[in-house]
């Protein structure tokens, strides 16, 4: 990518992007040097994909059930991102557990968010999860994708308390407010060079990344 030339990012859904839509915002408002060149799913009746639509914005459905294994749809998934000429996949609710056939094309321009304070809480029902633990603080996590579920080096984490009387659903939609400020904040620190991951790890203008990732701050850029 040119320097100052805006980044091509590929979106990838599964149902009615709300981080899909603060991409949009964050790409109008210019927060981010960036646009869409495409949104993908691969489910036909993500309300996402008219979301995008409505945006101007092109869509692409890419049904897994249409596929005989993982990897023939990885490939699939794969080709259709390339030949789009994606600078930055981001994965936004996308429900699909990515092989290697689309992890390695991508890796270090792949980057997924969590909803749990990483490394707690990989996989499903984090809220509910952190809750019957007794967390005292929930929150998310913007990582690269690599081979691990829910295991590349984390980026940026931004924290929310629990509060007495706290369900799974009044939990997550604190939490989903912040994921909506850091992702496309990870990704514009990845499109404008400052962001890497190497054999190593994840850096930020040349520092390593802590374990957990950067501790999000309001008036962080």
């Amino acid at each position: 990518m040119k320097p100052g030339a805006r980044a091509r990012l590929a979106i990838l859904i599964s149902g009615r992007g709300s981080n899909l839509q603060a991409f949009i915002d964050a790409c109008a408002g210019g927060v981010l040097n960036a646009d869409i060149c495409v949104v993908i799913s691969n489910n036909p009746a993500a309300a996402g994909l008219e979301r995008a639509a409505a945006a101007g914005i092109a869509t692409c459905c890419i049904d897994h059930r249409s596929f005989a294994s993982r990897d023939a749809f990885d490939t699939a998934l794969a080709a259709e991102v390339s030949r789009r000429q994606a600078d930055l996949v981001i994965l936004a609710g996308f429900m699909r557990i990515l092989t290697p056939a689309f992890i390695t094309p991508f890796s270090g321009r792949l980057l997924n968010v969590h909803p749990s304070l990483l490394p707690r809480y990989p996989g499903l029902h984090t809220h509910q999860r952190a809750l019957d633990a007794g967390d005292p603080e929930a929150g998310v996590t913007v990582h690269f994708v690599t081979l691990e579920l829910d295991g590349g080096p984390p980026i940026i984490q931004a924290r929310v308390p629990v509060l007495p009387g706290d369900t799974a659903q009044t939990l997550a939609a604190r939490v989903i407010e912040k994921e909506h400020l850091i992702y496309p904040l990870a990704a514009q620190w990845h499109i404008s060079g400052r962001l890497q991951l190497t054999d190593t790890g994840a850096y930020l203008d040349g520092e390593p990344i802590p374990a957990t990732g950067i501790d999000y701050q309001e008036n962080a850029h």
